[in-house]
């Protein structure tokens, strides 16, 4: 028989010694994972641009866990805008779009658990493609108001910099933690203070 989880949103009360003062009940709570090294190429290998928009299904790989993608151009004039289309953490379809930096590898903002679509910019010159893969960011499991982590171990390593939090509380997919140091498939562990 397995045990309903807590609900974190309902927000429970704890007295405190003062008559009529109480606190908000915070949870810690570990949100554990092992996401891979980042990378260019993960999700959709370097694909060659034509003289016509592309919109490529196939030959996509999901995120190992929900975390944002990064675009890159074959060539160093490659512009243009590239459309990532996918789910978030709760199945939700989201949409991002990146704009093209030539060979920089340009990170999106959002949290995509699964890709399902690629729309690809027309192509700039001879050679010009586009990959895209893994970025640093990684989603968190809650739409925060506010930034609730209290710290982060990288390979059971406690990080000497807390990460970098971004917090959105209408969009799950924005909410994401960007580690100090590189992911490498080591456990993370990210602990937050999640009201209770």
């Amino acid at each position: 028989m397995s045990i309903a989880g807590m609900n974190p949103f309902m927000g429970e009360l704890v007295n405190t010694n003062v008559q009529g003062v109480t606190c908000l009940w915070i949870q810690k709570c570990d949100y554990q994972i092992s996401p891979v090294v980042a990378s260019n190429t993960a999700v959709l290998v370097s694909t060659a641009l034509t003289a016509s928009i592309q919109t490529i299904t196939t030959g996509i790989t999901n995120p190992d866990v929900p975390r944002n993608t990064v675009a890159k151009g074959a060539i160093a004039t490659s512009t243009g805008t590239v459309t990532v289309t996918g789910t978030d953490f709760l199945g939700t379809v989201i949409t991002e779009t990146i704009a093209l930096s030539g060979v920089n590898a340009v990170a999106g903002l959002k949290a995509f658990a699964t890709v399902t679509q690629i729309t690809l910019p027309v192509s700039s010159g001879t050679g010009d493609g586009v990959s895209i893969g893994l970025g640093s960011k990684l989603g968190l499991p809650y739409t925060l108001t506010k930034n609730v982590v209290a710290k982060a171990y990288n390979n059971n390593v406690l990080e000497a910099t807390n990460p970098t939090v971004t917090v959105d509380p209408a969009n799950l997919c924005n909410n994401t933690a960007t580690l100090a140091t590189a992911l490498a498939g080591s456990v993370v562990d990210i602990y937050l203070d999640v009201p209770g």
